[in-house]
């Protein structure tokens, strides 16, 4: 299974970046509003940092406005980075027909807010490059988010269905393996649940206990 960051922090992503653990980046307009610098700077620093599927969100909600979108989104990626360009398009029918609209143009797409299978074979069908099922957000709602998730890739797989699964709305470490379980294609994490998938009382223990033998070895 891929490993996406979700967030447009700069710092969060060369650090984990650096792990060698990182295969793409999703972001929206809320991480990159709080990233607190351009828009056009960010995104640079994102696709020069990482070498894998970088999403960016169109905000308009016409097909043809968001198809204008994201051309104009594209266009300022530099040429040598484009392959990675992949454009987030909310589930909609306007974002149906912009899908439809992009894909046939050579532009991936990554349709977002996807709360039902329903949903997401209409993406598929429409020839969306991913969907993203919201899973945290189903289970905010009293709904099991990961249920979405198996009905997903069970009809994707009946079907050999292209269209690459993201799980999103990640809420904690369980989830990803869960997800992984499932045979879900890509996980896109939050960077604090990044690190607590490293972390595991056992290993803490365990370093200290060889760091305290080590220290009787050296006397």
């Amino acid at each position: 299974m891929k490993l996406f960051i979700d967030t447009a922090d700069l710092t969060q992503i060369k650090e984990l970046a650096s792990w060698g653990i990182l295969d793409g980046v999703t972001t929206n307009p809320t991480l990159l509003a709080r990233s607190g610098r351009s828009l056009q700077e960010v995104i640079d620093e994102i696709f020069h940092l990482v070498n894998g599927p970088i999403s960016l969100e169109v905000v308009s909600e016409k097909a043809e406005e968001m198809i204008t979108e994201a051309k104009g989104i594209v266009a300022k990626i530099p040429q040598k980075y484009r392959e990675n360009a992949t454009i987030k398009i909310p589930m909609t029918a306007e974002g149906l027909k912009a899908v439809k609209a992009l894909s046939q143009q050579g532009i991936k797409t990554n349709v977002t807010l996807v709360f039902s299978a329903n949903q997401a074979l209409l993406a598929a069908k429409a020839g969306a490059t991913f969907v993203s099922p919201f899973i945290g957000r189903l289970d905010d709602n009293g709904q099991e988010g990961m249920q979405i998730v198996e009905e997903i890739m069970e009809i994707f797989c009946n079907y050999d269905i292209k269209t690459e699964v993201i799980v999103a709305s990640i809420r904690h470490p369980i989830h990803v393996i869960q997800a992984a379980r499932l045979g879900a294609d890509i996980a896109t994490i939050p960077p604090e649940v990044i690190r607590k998938m490293v972390k595991h009382p056992l290993t803490d223990a365990g370093i200290t206990s060889f760091l305290k033998d080590w220290e009787k070895v050296k006397k």
